[in-house]
């Protein structure tokens, strides 16, 4: 079979299906992950590294951020795209801390996707804005 667009539409179609999801509170992105997914935060920010696994990354970043909040972010798609099995996600999203200040960020996140799954993220957002969040707020354990 020659390498067209169905399986990449496919890809396409399954992380704008959990972009939906997590916007209705109802899953996310983040149920993609394989196991063994490699998550890189670029940039200086103290948590910018490669995060050899899915479990590291959800406890060491998504737990501790979710933990700061006191309404989930909220994703909009400004752009989804996709070349080869890679998609690439344009979105802004929006939340309110536990502090009571609104938190708003513009992502790029690139997930390298195989056999249904996320294999490698590049993620991609204004890290001085995520920095100030992350420092001004305490998780709430």
């Amino acid at each position: 079979m020659e390498q067209g667009s169905a399986p990449h539409a496919d890809n396409k179609a399954l992380v704008q299906a959990s972009f939906e999801r997590w916007r209705n509170g109802t899953g996310g992105p983040f149920e993609l992950l394989a196991p063994d997914v490699e998550w890189t935060i670029v940039g200086s920010s103290p948590l910018s590294k490669t995060y050899q696994n899915k479990q590291e990354f959800l406890d060491k970043v998504i737990g501790p951020f979710n933990a700061r909040m006191a309404k989930p972010l909220v994703p909009t798609i400004r752009g989804l795209y996709s070349d080869g099995d890679m998609v690439i996600i344009l979105f802004d999203a929006a939340a309110t801390a536990k502090d009571g200040v609104p938190y708003h960020n513009t992502y790029t996140w690139y997930f390298q996707i195989k056999a249904g799954q996320v294999i490698k993220a590049i993620a991609f957002f204004d890290t001085r804005e995520f920095d100030e969040f992350w420092s001004r707020v305490s998780p709430t354990p």
